[in-house]
Formats: C-alpha cells, sequence, structure tokens
C-alpha cells in the first residue's frame, strides 16, 4: 500500500470510528424475581414489557415542548436514542440517575415526572387516511394512501428502522455485488433514469422549505436503488449504480443532519464513502467524507476531524482537477483549524478554498457538490468568529449577509453575527440579529441547522438573561 492510499485508508478508519453511537454493546438481560426485567440498564415492569400498545403521551408532548427530538434528549442524558423511545412507549422506566437529569431538562419536578410516566393504553386500530402523500413507484412519483392513527413519535421509529434495513442492505450489496458479465440488457436506461432522479430530487431538496417534506421520496428512491443492487449485473453497471447511491445516500444525510438526527445522517454518510469508493467515483467520496466531518465538527471535536479532513484531501486530489471537491474540503478545513484556534493554517485553508474561482467551466456536476466560492465570505466570517477576532469577522459576515438569498444560509450568517454581539456586550446587535434569525427558522422550519446555531447562541445569553428582550429571545429559541 502507498503512502497516499495509507492516508486514505487511516482516514476512513477514523471516519467509521467518529460516527456517533457506532460504538454499541451487546446488551444482557438479567430476570429478578420481584423487580422485574433490566434491559438495556432501564427497569421493566415484571412480565416484560405488553404486546398491548401502551404509550406516555404526555411525556413526549413535554420533550417535544421543550424542543427536543428523542435523539437529542438521549443525546444529552448520556443515553442512547431507543432508550427515550422504550420509555415514551411505556416499556421501562428511567433509572434513577436518568431521573434528576431529566427532570432538569424538561424543567419539572420529580412528582411531575411521576405523573408524565403515568402509561396509557391505545388503540391499536388503523384507519387509513383520506389525505393522498405522493410517493415515488416504479418510474414515476405516483399519489398513494399513507395509515394515519401513528403518532409521530411512531412514525419517526417506523421511518428509521425502515431507513436502517436499507442501509444494511446497501451496504452489504454495495460491497458483494451479484457481478454477470452477460447481465447487460435493461441496465443502462435504468440506471440513467435513476440519475436523472436524483439531479431532480436535489433540486426539489434546494427549493423546499422545509426540508423534511423531500424525505418520504427520497427513501423511496433508495428502495429502488437497492432493488437494482439485489439484481445480477455488469461489471460497468455495479459501478454505475455504486455512483447513484453514493449521490442519493448525502441527500439522505442531507435531510437526516437538517431535521437533527445526527446518528442516522452519519450511517449515510459513511455509506455513501464506501459506495464512492466502490463506484471509483473520488469527488463523491472526498464530499461524503466531507459531510461527515461536519457531524465531528458540530460535537466540537475538531482534533477527531482534522484525519477525516486530510484523508478527504487526498481523495479529492484523485479526483476531477475541474470539480470543487478540493476547495470545499479546504473551506472546511479552514473551519477545523479555527476551531482548534489556529489562525495561520485557518488562512492558508481559507486561500486554498479561494482558488475555485480560478476553475473555469462548470465546477458543480451536481447537488453532491455545490462549493462554488459563493459563500466564502461566510467561512471567512464564520473562522474569524471562532477564532475571537470580532473586527475581521463582522466585515466578513456583513459582506455575506448582503449578497445571500438563501433563507437557510441567512439565517446561519445571523445568528453569528449576534454572537460578535455577545463578544462587543452590545445588547441591540444581538437582538437584532438574533430575533430575524429565530424568524427564519420559524418559517424554514430548520431545526437541525439554524436551529442547532440558534440552540448554541442561546446558551452564551444566560448572562444577559435579566434583560428583557434578551430572556424574550432566550424563550423564542427554546420554543423552535
Amino acid at each position: 500500500m502507498d503512502a497516499s492510499s495509507q492516508g486514505i485508508h487511516d482516514a476512513m478508519t477514523v471516519h467509521s470510528w467518529c460516527i456517533p453511537g457506532a460504538l454499541t454493546s451487546h446488551r444482557r438481560i438479567t430476570h429478578y424475581a420481584d423487580l422485574g426485567e433490566r434491559d438495556g440498564g432501564e427497569w421493566v415492569p415484571s412480565g416484560g414489557p405488553s404486546m398491548t400498545a401502551r404509550r406516555r403521551p404526555r411525556l413526549a408532548k413535554r420533550r417535544r415542548t421543550l424542543g427536543f427530538t428523542q435523539e437529542s434528549l438521549a443525546g444529552a442524558l448520556g443515553a442512547d436514542r431507543s432508550t427515550v423511545a422504550r420509555w415514551e412507549r411505556g416499556q421501562c422506566d428511567p433509572q434513577p440517575h436518568h431521573r434528576s437529569k431529566l427532570c432538569e431538562l424538561l424543567q419539572i419536578r420529580p412528582d411531575e415526572l411521576d405523573e408524565l410516566l403515568l402509561v396509557a393504553a391505545l388503540g391499536t386500530q388503523i384507519h387509513p387516511s383520506a389525505d393522498p402523500v405522493r410517493v415515488l413507484r416504479g418510474r414515476v412519483i405516483d399519489p398513494t394512501v399513507i395509515t394515519s392513527g401513528l403518532d409521530s413519535d411512531e412514525l419517526e421509529d417506523m421511518n428509521r428502522r425502515e431507513l436502517l434495513r436499507l442501509l444494511s442492505i446497501a451496504g452489504t450489496l454495495v460491497t458483494v455485488p451479484d457481478i454477470d458479465a452477460d447481465a447487460h440488457t435493461a441496465d443502462p436506461e435504468r440506471i440513467s433514469h435513476y440519475e436523472q432522479l436524483n439531479s431532480h430530487l436535489w433540486r426539489v431538496y434546494a427549493l423546499a422549505e422545509s426540508k423534511w417534506t423531500v424525505y418520504p421520496v427520497v427513501r423511496q428512491q433508495l428502495d429502488l436503488l437497492v432493488s437494482s443492487l439485489r439484481r445480477a449485473h455488469s461489471s460497468v453497471a455495479h459501478k454505475r449504480l455504486c455512483v447513484a447511491t453514493a449521490d442519493l445516500l448525502q441527500l439522505a444525510g442531507e435531510i437526516l443532519f437538517d431535521a437533527d438526527r445526527y446518528t442516522d445522517a452519519a450511517h449515510c454518510y459513511k455509506l455513501a464513502a464506501d459506495a464512492g469508493r466502490e463506484g471509483d467515483a473520488f469527488d463523491l467520496w472526498a464530499c461524503a467524507l466531507t459531510r461527515h466531518a461536519y457531524l465531528v465538527m458540530y460535537e466540537r471535536r475538531f482534533q477527531d476531524v482534522t484525519p477525516i479532513l486530510k484523508g478527504a484531501a487526498r481523495v479529492a486530489r484523485r479526483g476531477d482537477g475541474q470539480l470543487s471537491s478540493r476547495h470545499w474540503v479546504a473551506a472546511v478545513q479552514a473551519e477545523a483549524y479555527a476551531g482548534l484556534g489556529k489562525l495561520d493554517d485557518c488562512r492558508r485553508a481559507l486561500d486554498e478554498a479561494e482558488r475555485v474561482k480560478s476553475l473555469s467551466g462548470p465546477a458543480m456536476p451536481g447537488g453532491w457538490l455545490r462549493f462554488d466560492g459563493s459563500r466564502l465570505a461566510e467561512e471567512r466570517g464564520t473562522c474569524y468568529a471562532a477564532l475571537g477576532r470580532v473586527d475581521l469577522a463582522s466585515d466578513a459576515l456583513n459582506e455575506a449577509l448582503a449578497a445571500t438569498t438563501s433563507p437557510r444560509r441567512r439565517g446561519s450568517i445571523l445568528v453569528d453575527l449576534a454572537a460578535l454581539g455577545i463578544h462587543g456586550k452590545d445588547l441591540d446587535q444581538i437582538v437584532e440579529y438574533g430575533v430575524q434569525a429565530v424568524d427564519l427558522a420559524e418559517k424554514t422550519k430548520s431545526s437541525g441547522y439554524v436551529g442547532r446555531k440558534l440552540q448554541g447562541l442561546r446558551t452564551r445569553l444566560i448572562p444577559m438573561i435579566s434583560d428583557s428582550q434578551v430572556a424574550q429571545l432566550s424563550d423564542r429559541i427554546a420554543q423552535l
């Protein structure tokens, strides 16, 4: 293995273990005659959970009211998302070490938590909905009718199980294909259709105010790709299917990332990188690694993200020199260096990203690569803000705000400008830009992207909460 390949291999290894929740332990169930069962560290009533549908709707409602998803609440508790799901399904009770933290996060007293933990039996009959939802079927998008009678968390669980099933199958089929040199009859036409649909879905995603509305169709398209991967096909067709899969999985990851479902997004990006590698699509592979790096940076694990981005840079250099992949990797590296407080390294990375403007011809082949340098002022502002260079950050962010029209990008810039107000103890700047950012977050329903940045801003507002306008802004952020 040469030095370049070894570096990429090392980055992929780090990339794998950096997936949130990737390291899971086997669970052992121990029976206690009087106390019941201990399932995954939680107490289950004696005899096990009932097969009858039992729910704690008030617990789930309180969680949603405080702005938590099951995954984000589990993260704050240091627990697994499935543990929170079991609590809300009435299958087990929180242990004492979880109860105190749960009361703190849900802003309730212990006796109020006891009331929320009361289990209510629910009817199990499901009635068809009269409202059609458009989903992908065959080669066109057709109307179909989905069932109602499931609450939002049940639907989330069902969607997540289906996604994980598809990812598991796709991961196997990508790396262990059924290759048949004679199987080539319908492959080119079918795969071309998949590629066109992927491109169309990226455009729909870009235009959608609520990104989650695109997810059902993306999942249906992924189901079709997995079905094609199951069939015998030629080596050439397999590579094209892998490329189409890598493309679509990055879109799925973007949607899940925006919906605050980071573990699921990480799995999508990991498999997208694998599929891109199998398809010899170096730019797609590099972009999947870079998207995964964003997830690690959101947890402020800048030291962990460095080898992933170095691997992504090596992969991108093996790709198409006319595409902007390597320049996007450099822009993300600049953010990581800023998080580590390395001003000189950050500037060098930003200068490398700036070279995207020297490319001739189309630098972006599709939705999976959208870096054209138009966001560099925003990138510089974000980096300088992280480095505490308020003067440099303010100029760059105001330049970016004047140039951008995307609501989600504007929201991100506005949060950064509000944060600069905290540096300068300027309450007017904090409130002005903070309120505008909340308005956009509510409009776009972006709880994962702009909303996550606003939650970080809210934490920094605590020392100023005595001001009525700041308190009002903090309350609005909490309700997102």
